[in-house]
């Protein structure tokens, strides 16, 4: 990437907060600006200001092409990442294989005595060499190149770090883990032998399970990471030195869950709702795990159905990692019971598990306005059959 003119600089700094559309229609006025330059760094910052918050008040950074900035981390799960990689390996080496932006190995290398990113793309390598020592990482090695060839050649390091694109030569979006480049099971013989741990981030599309299987016996931990309630990030620690199951963690946001190496394989305890006054949803990284048996046996909750994923129990139980309702009324689908339940309710945020309803139809069937402050939960419990939830959610 060539270094930006002052004058483009100086119109990036104008107008980074304005409409990069209509800042295209003004390309005749600004001859002395490299315009779609300025407008690639101006859709980036406006990106970066939400993705990455502690980059877009940094000034002077660059910002890499649009398919780097959009498959880059978010600060949120960079900074977990940074927190993992510390407590593995922190104050040794750490590499990099796949640097793009550097968002994870810029948050990562500061607990390190050495680190080096490795890229194979030339333009996000100028990108890294310019921003690093902006971001306080003076000292980071920058190789641009294959991340088979580096790991060919390269000494023994304490954590190896690789995220795999996932699209295909043709742009196409991929998911299993042997469609990823590099090919990291493929690969794993090789990264084992050469440092301690190995961390590598994948789709959170993929089955945990399947995606630990496909790496083998040596995958000794796995982090299922949310923010804002939505899977972001699948990650798989390995370690040559590892016997046994893996450990589980889930995460979303400032909840963290630790789960057996059992947690997947328990059978329900308590199923049915018998009237209790909670009703309970695990976030987004614990649905994924699927570890409801184990969800519910942990809590004393009763599990509504073991197809359904909600709760229910008498206590609010604040350490529940989810969502929590206190149940206001409880309805079958039977018209009079549902007008009587939605009595004076012209307003609702609408959800439904294991039911034969869209949310967006039983909304349309109740004749609700989305939004406000109470929450319509659309579910099958056992022995009940399908029934409606009308809650308000607790603090």
């Amino acid at each position: 990437m060539e270094l930006l003119s002052p004058a483009t600089l100086r119109f990036i700094a104008a107008h980074r907060e304005d409409d990069v559309q209509r800042l295209a229609l003004s390309a005749g006025k600004h001859d002395d600006v490299d315009l779609p330059a300025a407008l690639g760094q101006i859709a980036a910052w406006q990106t970066a200001r939400r993705k990455l918050p502690s980059w877009a008040a940094t000034d002077g950074l660059l910002f890499p092409p649009r398919l780097a900035m959009e498959q880059c981390s978010s600060e949120t799960t960079a900074r977990y990442k940074a927190r993992l990689a510390e407590r593995l390996a922190g104050g040794g080496t750490l590499v990099d294989l796949t640097g793009g932006f550097g968002v994870d190995f810029a948050f990562m290398a500061k607990a390190f005595t050495k680190a080096v990113y490795v890229e194979r793309q030339e333009v996000l390598c100028q990108v890294a060499r310019h921003n690093f020592p902006l971001l306080g990482i003076a000292r980071a090695q920058v190789v641009c190149g294959e991340a088979e060839d580096f790991l060919t050649n390269m000494p023994h390091a304490d954590l190896i770090y690789l995220d795999p694109a996932r699209r295909d030569d043709h742009g196409r979006r991929t998911f299993a883990i042997a469609d990823c480049t590099p090919d990291v099971a493929a690969l794993s013989p090789r990264l084992l032998q050469k440092a301690g741990h190995v961390v590598v981030k994948l789709s959170p599309m993929l089955d945990w399970h399947k995606a630990a299987a496909d790496l083998g016996h040596h995958v000794a931990e796995i982090h299922i990471v949310a923010t804002a309630n939505e899977c972001k990030e699948l990650l798989l620690v390995m370690r040559a030195t590892h016997q046994g199951e893996p450990l589980l963690t889930c995460v979303n946001d400032d909840q963290e869950t630790a789960l057996p190496a059992d947690g997947a394989a328990q059978t329900f305890e308590n199923v049915g709702y018998d009237g209790q006054q909670y009703l309970f949803e695990p976030n987004a990284a614990l649905m994924k795990a699927g570890c409801f048996a184990w969800l519910g046996n942990t809590f004393g909750l009763n599990i509504l159905d073991p197809n359904s994923h909600l709760f229910a129990g008498n206590d609010s139980c604040p350490a529940f990692p989810g969502r929590r309702f206190r149940i206001k009324s409880v309805s079958t689908m039977n018209k009079k019971q549902l007008r009587t339940a939605l009595r004076d309710i012209s307003q609702a945020n609408v959800s439904v598990r294991n039911f034969p309803l869209s949310a967006q139809d039983l909304r349309q069937r109740l004749k609700l306005r989305d939004g406000g402050d109470t929450y319509i939960f659309g579910t099958t419990c056992r022995k009940a059959g399908h029934i409606v939830f009308v809650c308000k959610k607790t603090s």
